[in-house]
């Protein structure tokens, strides 16, 4: 559906770009700090793994550093310092999923967030009773998706303890590197009451 999607030089996607132009400008998140990735795509590893002073992959499935329950993560609280969600929020429990990010955050941690999002809608479409995998492919766009986001999804992240920022390109460089012209990262800053 997207020819150009993929670099045919170092197959990342659109995704990937966005991610990379963000930490070519923004390395101190990264640099020297505990990072937990969330089913990790290898072309964003070799991006944050150089950088971080421990880098550690997790997923449900094994095969990863870690066999890990987004919805229930089995660690201690405020143990990463960053934490890379990349295309499963739009998969899971996301409350549940945001709340525990939260919650192994170290103070001022950061939430690297990014989900497919349908800005025109004001809320997010989801509908529980939709469990046939076919039906979720024609309403959310996957078999194995349970929403599709509206611009509420910053509601939800802020619901989970977090402030967020947003990082998006700007047309020329939407164009010169290939993105999703819109496309966001959402940086959701863990903040402790009081801080």
């Amino acid at each position: 559906m997207r020819p150009e999607a993929m670099c045919p030089h170092c197959g990342s996607l659109e995704r990937h770009r966005l991610l990379k132009l963000w930490l070519d400008q923004n390395q101190a998140y990264v640099v020297g700090k505990r990072v937990l990735h969330f089913a990790p795509e290898p072309t964003i590893t070799n991006l944050v793994r150089p950088l971080a002073k421990k880098y550690i992959t997790a997923d449900i499935c094994p095969g990863q550093d870690l066999i890990l329950n987004i919805e229930r993560i089995e660690l201690p609280d405020r143990c990463y310092d960053l934490v890379l969600c990349s295309h499963v929020l739009e998969h899971v429990d996301d409350s549940a999923a945001l709340k525990e990010m939260h919650r192994i955050l170290a103070e001022n941690g950061v939430a690297l967030l990014m989900t497919p999002i349908i800005e025109g809608w004001p809320d997010t479409y989801e509908n529980p009773a939709i469990i046939d995998p076919n039906e979720r492919e024609i309403h959310f766009g996957q078999k194995d998706h349970v929403r599709y986001y509206g611009a509420n999804i910053r509601d939800r992240i802020r619901r989970a303890g977090f402030e967020t920022e947003e990082f998006t390109s700007d047309g020329l460089t939407s164009v010169k590197l290939g993105l999703l012209r819109g496309e966001k990262l959402f940086v959701a800053h863990r903040r402790d009451a009081g801080a």
